[in-house]
């Protein structure tokens, strides 16, 4: 059993305790939270008296602590980088929110630091444990689809018509380009998963309805290193909608919801397949805890996680630029 601090209770890291353990008790062997830090404590006094966790706002007292053996991180993205560097030199396992870092220089020291401490890193990119995600995967693989040519994602909702001005996730300094930070960066995980390296971007980011300060409607052309090409959007002021569509020179797969899937091939009737529900939240934070037990490698690799970053840095220059082409840098 993984014994875990969860370093953030607002709304996304009270879900992450929620999704392995009821009332303190863990819902499976793999892993549990047993302290917590947060900003302000008085906040989330409720919630962690009921989840049985001390709660305080010292991060130190947490990496200090030989009982705790890893720090599951869902703090404002500016402070992730420190935060890792800071848990692994304590020799601290480390599962993170996305975006992992809001540059590709912050994510390469993060990455560096726990390789030198020799400890898990593991992103929350949460959309590699839907079974449509690994069948849509397996497609491509296997040349279902022939030569992939094209790439669609969408990762949309209304999450930005309840901000309120002085939130971080409404400062547009800690949420650039919109939702690339909150959803958008899920997409880019995804498409680099099923499609390999992005080479290039161009994109815009604009505000259409909301009154605080982040763009509410992103989008981008992506240029793959293989040669295909790619959109992407996210928008936080409408309707949840999750789908990516991948074409290929045999046909295409559509995953429409998390749990449904179109396949339309040539020379094959077209086929709709559905997949079961799962709990992705609780599914990321068990392949972490199987990480750091060795008994499987975490499934979002150290370079795949800083080059996500890079395309998310490289979105958020060209829409800085009125959709410049950009570059996505290399690893270095």
């Amino acid at each position: 059993m993984l014994n875990a601090a969860i370093v953030g209770l607002g709304r996304w890291g009270r879900l992450l305790v929620d999704s392995v353990q009821d009332d303190g008790r863990p819902k499976g062997g793999q892993i549990r939270f047993t302290r917590a830090v947060t900003r302000t404590p008085a906040n989330a006094a409720a919630f962690a008296d009921r989840q049985g966790l001390p709660v305080s706002a010292d991060y130190t007292s947490v990496l200090d602590d030989p009982e705790i053996a890893a720090v599951v991180i869902a703090t404002p993205h500016s402070q992730h980088a420190e935060q890792i560097v800071a848990a692994a030199k304590a020799g601290k396992h480390v599962f993170v929110e996305k975006p992992m870092t809001l540059d590709k220089a912050g994510a390469e020291r993060a990455v560096a630091a726990c390789r030198a401490a020799n400890v898990v890193l593991a992103p929350g990119h949460n959309r590699r444990f839907l079974p449509s995600t690994q069948a849509l995967k397996a497609l491509i693989d296997g040349g279902a689809l022939g030569t992939i040519l094209h790439v669609e994602g969408n990762f949309s909702g209304p999450l930005a018509l309840g901000y309120t001005a002085g939130m971080w996730r409404a400062d547009a300094v800690e949420n650039p380009a919109g939702g690339m930070a909150a959803m958008g960066i899920h997409m880019v995980d995804a498409i680099i998963h099923l499609c390999g390296p992005i080479g290039a971007v161009r994109a815009q980011s604009l505000r259409r309805v909301l009154t605080v300060d982040t763009d509410d409607t992103t989008s981008a052309l992506l240029r793959f290193a293989g040669g295909m090409s790619g959109t992407l959007t996210t928008i936080t002021a409408t309707q949840r909608l999750w789908r990516i569509q991948v074409f290929g020179s045999k046909g295409w797969a559509h995953v429409r919801a998390p749990e449904v899937m179109d396949v339309h091939l040539l020379e094959a009737e077209p086929e709709t397949r559905t997949f079961p529900a799962v709990d992705i939240e609780r599914a990321e934070l068990e392949a972490f805890a199987a990480a750091v037990a060795g008994a499987a490698a975490y499934p979002v690799t150290a370079n795949e996680a800083i080059h996500g970053v890079a395309v998310f840095e490289a979105i958020v220059a060209s829409a800085a630029r009125r959709g410049e082409l950009v570059e996505v840098a290399e690893a270095s």
